[in-house]
């Protein structure tokens, strides 16, 4: 067993939020496999958790008494994922210290074995300075919007460089990120794929879904619904989708296009689909909870992720929503950036078409809304992917290697200095 502290600036603040649910999954699958993981994330007013869950010791700091500026992490720092909020640089230094002086607590009073900082930025550097003094091996990783950020800056992306030579280990969930990585100064041999997972029991195939998810939404019973969901921000791509509904109406008029989710862009796309005329035809429920999502996935006919590289170069790195639909056993049809072809498989289990382009996207769910068969041939072959490959066991195994590996080579060399190793000499070899 090995005592891991995880460091992250996002959590679920309670059960069924969907506020970065991979980390949860995450730190609740090390612990599954017989390991004591402790997860470290700033305090937020709408927290609602118990010290432990899932098998995950939880601990919260404060940095802030007034409520409108707890706006550190929790998906709230970014302005449509695509700029800082100006609020945010002020507190940066208040945060730091905060954090700083909760992990030296935490550290104190625990022996880890693992350091393990989720985003390079921000949580890379506290996470790299307490991991040095305590002398713990450091593994970082990344999730997308914080290289992103350190891309932006020449001064943010030294401070990456820095936290990735303090690394014994580098994640990224698709392999654009990790090369983004290496190309920002991250060693190459340090960097290593780990794709998210689901979990196959709470996305599961739901017998008699469909008619469930008809009523639940008010729709007739020969409706086809075509589903997506995420956080309205531009890398998204829902404005995409949005555009290719006139042309998949004018094959299937009894489609359904249920957008799901909020965000900073909620207003813009509610305009759009008024400006194109199509809101009889376009469903937005807003946020799903947790608890209601596999009723969503198993009850549509299709699932769609549009997502694109952004005006300032943002993308996702592999989306959660992907693999849910995946282990749903859904159809997929999804745009040919970041890590999606880690899981999308063209002609296999879904459909890959190009970002950016409603002409495409329009043409590909046409054709999967006219196919059962196909529909049906490629979410079983969804779920396979998920079983063999795509689950948060597997992940949380990878992360295990990663960890012993590490820690195998702490103790072997010991002290200060194998942290000067780390520090670049292994990685010029």
């Amino acid at each position: 067993m090995m005592k891991i502290l995880m460091v992250t600036s996002s959590y679920p603040k309670y059960e069924g939020d969907v506020t970065a649910p991979f980390i949860e999954s995450i730190a609740a699958s090390v612990a599954a496999l017989g390991n004591e993981v402790h997860v470290l994330a700033p305090y937020h007013p709408d927290l609602r958790r118990a010290s432990i869950e899932k098998g995950v010791h939880l601990h919260f700091f404060k940095y802030s008494p007034l409520k409108h500026l707890n706006i550190w992490g929790y998906a709230e720092a970014l302005e449509a994922d695509v700029r800082v909020k100006g609020a945010i640089f002020p507190l940066t230094p208040v945060v730091f210290i905060s954090s700083l002086w909760a992990l030296l607590r935490l550290t104190r009073t625990i022996k880890f074995d693992i350091m393990h900082t989720h985003w390079v930025i921000p949580n890379g550097p506290v996470g790299a300075f307490v991991a040095r003094l305590r002398r713990l091996p450091l593994i970082v990783s990344l999730h997308g919007s914080d290289l992103f950020i350190a891309e932006q800056s020449g001064l943010i992306s030294s401070i990456a460089r820095w936290i990735f030579r303090a690394a014994n280990a580098i994640t990224a969930p698709s392999d654009d990120l990790r090369q983004r990585a290496i190309r920002l100064g991250a060693p190459a041999g340090r960097c290593h794929l780990v794709p998210y997972g689901v979990d196959p029991s709470q996305f599961t195939r739901m017998e008699g879904a469909g008619p469930l998810l008809r009523k639940e939404l008010g729709l007739p019973d020969d409706a086809l619904i075509v589903f997506s969901v995420g956080r309205m921000v531009y890398k998204k791509g829902f404005e995409y989708l949005i555009r290719a509904v006139p042309a998949i109406l004018r094959e299937h008029p009894n489609a359904r296009i249920v957008l799901a989710g909020g965000g900073d862009l909620q207003a813009k796309l509610v305009s759009l689909v008024r400006q194109l005329g199509v809101e009889k035809s376009v469903i937005m429920p807003g946020w799903i909870s947790r608890d209601k999502l596999p009723l969503y996935f198993s009850g549509c006919d299709l699932f769609v992720l549009p997502s694109v590289v952004d005006q300032q170069g943002n993308v996702d790195g592999l989306p959660n929503t992907l693999l849910e639909a995946m282990a749903s056993a859904r159809p997929l049809v999804a745009t040919n950036v970041a890590g999606i072809p880690l899981a999308v498989k063209d002609g296999e289990n879904g459909l890959l078409v190009p970002e950016k382009q409603p002409g495409e996207l329009s043409a590909a769910i046409n054709l999967l809304l006219r196919a059962p068969d196909l529909r049906q041939q490629y979410g079983e072959a969804s779920r396979r992917r998920v079983e063999n490959d795509l689950n948060w066991e597997t992940t949380a195994r990878n992360f295990e290697r990663l960890y012993s590996a590490a820690l195998g080579r702490s103790k072997s060399r010991g002290g200060r200095r194998e942290r000067a190793e780390y520090g670049g000499v292994e990685g010029r070899r």
